[in-house]
């Protein structure tokens, strides 16, 4: 079906960063699976879309990129949408044998097949499937030039209520706020932290450097293909318990995200010490142990990320801050193998610490901006190519709800999010929801063909910390 011109509308022009991602070869998509605790209505979906998400300019716009057949400025053209095209419901065996499996599969798939670019670019698929989790599964797929992933998960959950209040917006865990101290002693504080602020500026800005003009990670074992963006990737999660988490971040004095990052390299180091090291030399036991491993972890760069504006500018039209406003950090990944599974979430913090204490993320986001303005489109795809296609893997950790929401009117039993489209063959996302985190693993089966062990591995890193935590928490009342 066709979709109507809106002549009122005025059009937009697109972003540089919307225009990189919508590149040939540098299609990037966001996919969010959403399970239910009730089975799904199409038709309800269907009506809260049409009075939230489509409300959104870039919801209810085509995308012309000015390339291909579609000569001239890229632009947005706003349209009159259809929302029943873009919920789709299969038709699925109700006694198939592995619902899990085929959540797997038909995600992967759909990740692989073409988005009609004479639509809005965004589609929630609605399974009739009864899994592990859940009594039904809702996939989503953004386009990337839509908005950054903080962005469309923040805009996703401003379309949700609380269960517990329909009419009340979803609550997040709210950061501990620090005791007031003296003035000389904040002074002295606040000093202390700008000399910080700029050594740990200076130093990883200087590293980061040094690698784009290297762009050799020695991360062959599980780097993908160059420029094979559109290979086979299989996605997969799992959901773990926050308390335990917690217990590990308890004992050590820190935060959840060191101990995520921790038991994340843990399991990578495990998995790549179990596939390659024990069927080869002692030799290249060594090498495998000082390569130059990196990973990429974005930062959110937007100042206000409060749902409720997002919901407002759904509901009257009102105006936000939108679209790809993130910076990265490389983060070099060690291999070696430690005795002491504590020593990886100690190495976790060191590494996070000075990445939050620099100005990394906003060096990196004016070089991507600067290229683009300097060298244009193509610089730019050749510098992303350069340092993304040079990384091993992309982690992120995203804060969700505290207490249980509804997705118009259907209660969510957890939500996992990844991103289809990047250069890495590995991308970890863990997104916590209640007193649950879910591990969502994106991989290239070409690269990393047995995910699911992958994932144990990381899993079993947990579990070591948390049976270790009570004795460390013993030794350390008795310092």
């Amino acid at each position: 079906m066709a979709i109507e011109r809106q002549v009122t509308e005025a059009e937009e022009p697109v972003s540089p960063f919307a225009r990189l991602f919508s590149l040939p070869g540098l299609d990037v998509f966001n996919i969010v699976t959403i399970g239910c605790k009730t089975e799904g209505n199409a038709s309800t979906i269907v009506e809260g879309i049409k009075n939230t998400l489509i409300n959104h300019p870039r919801f209810s716009s085509i995308l012309v990129t000015g390339h291909g057949e579609h000569k001239g400025k890229a632009r947005w053209i706003p349209t009159k949408v259809n929302v029943e095209e873009h919920v789709i419901v299969p038709d699925i065996d109700p006694n198939i044998e592995n619902p899990d499996e085929f959540l797997e599969d038909y995600t992967s798939n759909m990740a692989l097949s073409p988005m009609d670019m004479s639509k809005p670019l965004w589609e929630f698929h609605l399974l009739k499937l009864k899994t592990s989790h859940a009594e039904a599964v809702t996939v989503a797929r953004f386009h990337h030039s839509l908005g950054d992933g903080m962005s469309l998960m923040s805009l996703l959950l401003a379309c949700t209520r609380k269960t517990c209040d329909p009419e009340a917006f979803p609550s997040f865990v709210a950061p501990k706020k620090r005791k007031a101290k003296n003035v000389c002693f904040s002074l002295v504080a606040w000093l202390w932290f700008i000399v910080r602020l700029m050594f740990h500026t200076c130093v990883e800005v200087i590293k980061s450097i040094v690698f784009i003009c290297r762009a050799s990670d020695t991360s062959a074992h599980i780097m993908g293909k160059p420029g094979a963006t559109l290979s086979a990737n299989k996605f997969i999660h799992r959901i773990i318990s926050l308390d335990d988490v917690k217990m590990v971040k308890n004992a050590m004095n820190m935060t959840v995200n060191d101990v995520l990052f921790g038991m994340v390299q843990a399991g990578l180091s495990r998995y790549l010490n179990q596939r390659y090291v024990l069927e080869t030399s002692s030799k290249s036991r060594k090498n495998l142990h000082n390569i130059g491993l990196h990973g990429v972890v974005f930062f959110n760069l937007r100042p206000n990320r409060n749902i409720e504006d997002l919901a407002k500018m759904m509901a009257k039209g009102s105006k936000c801050r939108w679209g790809n406003s993130i910076g990265y950090v490389l983060i070099p990944l060690g291999m070696k193998p430690q005795d002491d599974v504590f020593e990886y979430v100690r190495q976790a913090k060191t590494i996070m610490d000075r990445k939050k204490h620099s100005l990394e993320p906003l060096f990196s986001y004016g070089l991507l901006k600067v290229t683009m303005e300097v060298f244009g489109l193509r610089g730019l795809k050749t510098l992303v190519k350069r340092i993304f296609g040079s990384t091993t893997m992309i982690f992120s950790n995203v804060v969700g709800p505290d207490e249980e929401i509804s997705f118009f009117g259907h209660r969510i039993a957890y939500i996992a999010a990844s991103t289809f489209g990047v250069p890495q063959a590995l991308n970890i996302c863990i997104q916590s929801y209640v007193d649950k985190l879910i591990i969502n693993i994106g991989v290239d089966v070409d690269v990393i063909p047995d995910p699911h062990h992958l994932c144990d591995l990381i899993i079993e890193a947990l579990r070591m910390m948390n049976s270790a935590a009570p004795k460390k928490v013993f030794h350390a009342s008795k310092v």
